[in-house]
């Protein structure tokens, strides 16, 4: 699959439906996450860490306009050096997503952030991809991958998951026209059907065993001190 194809279909009423769906997930969960480096794969002609207070910011693959040229499979970058990783609908269309997960888990913090956007299989979306007739075409030709899988890929890797929600509860219709008459199923869907949307999000953290973040304790150091020293005392003079 070309990203010619995928730019197409990001631009036809439910490629967009969807973009803007994600992006403002995206938006509101990168701000309220910290670090220094925060890096993007897939979806590379889109700025979803735009809302990051992340010093440094890098989408990273194999587009034209990335700062760095690499393979999800194979990331050139150092052991524990990304706080934030960022992977919009890499997993399903790569050969290797495990191998994927691996080199997110290498290259994260520890306590570092890894969030997933993915396609649901279980969904109107998941079965459009198993009826449609050009199953060879972005997105149906994608493996959808289910939620409890990832997460148990996930939890095999040490990953913790914090968070989530799925979107694009609508049918998967390509008519503007169409996709506008179902918005009752994408305001109800979060309450009704709340895992039958058409994608979905994951949010984890790298945990480490044995590891324990020590804080710094100077104020309650300091209290503990005033509170067990001698109170001055007046004395009567003889």
């Amino acid at each position: 699959m070309s990203s010619l194809e995928e730019n197409a279909w990001f631009e036809t009423p439910l490629g967009q439906y969807l973009l803007q769906r994600e992006q403002a997930y995206y938006d509101q969960v990168a701000a309220n996450i910290f670090g220094f480096n925060a890096l993007q794969l897939g979806l590379l002609d889109h700025d979803l860490l735009r809302t990051s207070r992340i010093p440094t910011r890098l989408r990273a693959g194999k587009g034209a306009e990335v700062a760095l040229r690499m393979e999800p499979e194979q990331l050139p970058l150092a052991s524990q050096a990304v706080d934030l990783l960022l992977l919009p609908h890499v997993l399903e269309f790569s050969p290797h997503p495990h191998q994927i997960l691996r080199e997110a888990e290498r290259v994260l913090m520890p306590e570092g952030n890894l969030i997933v956007s993915g396609f649901n299989p279980f969904s109107l979306w998941g079965l459009t991809r198993m009826l449609t007739y050009n199953s060879h075409t972005y997105p149906w030709h994608g493996h959808f991958i289910g939620l409890p899988r990832l997460k148990d890929w996930l939890a095999l890797l040490g990953f913790e998951v914090v968070g989530g929600r799925m979107c694009c509860y609508k049918p998967p219709f390509q008519q503007e026209q169409l996709l506008g008459k179902f918005q009752f199923m994408e305001n109800a869907g979060d309450r009704w059907w709340a895992l039958a949307g058409g994608v979905y999000f994951i949010q984890a953290k790298k945990k480490v065993q044995g590891m324990r973040l020590i804080m710094p304790g100077w104020n309650e150091t300091r209290a503990a001190r005033k509170g067990l020293a001698p109170a001055a005392q007046k004395t009567l003079s003889q």
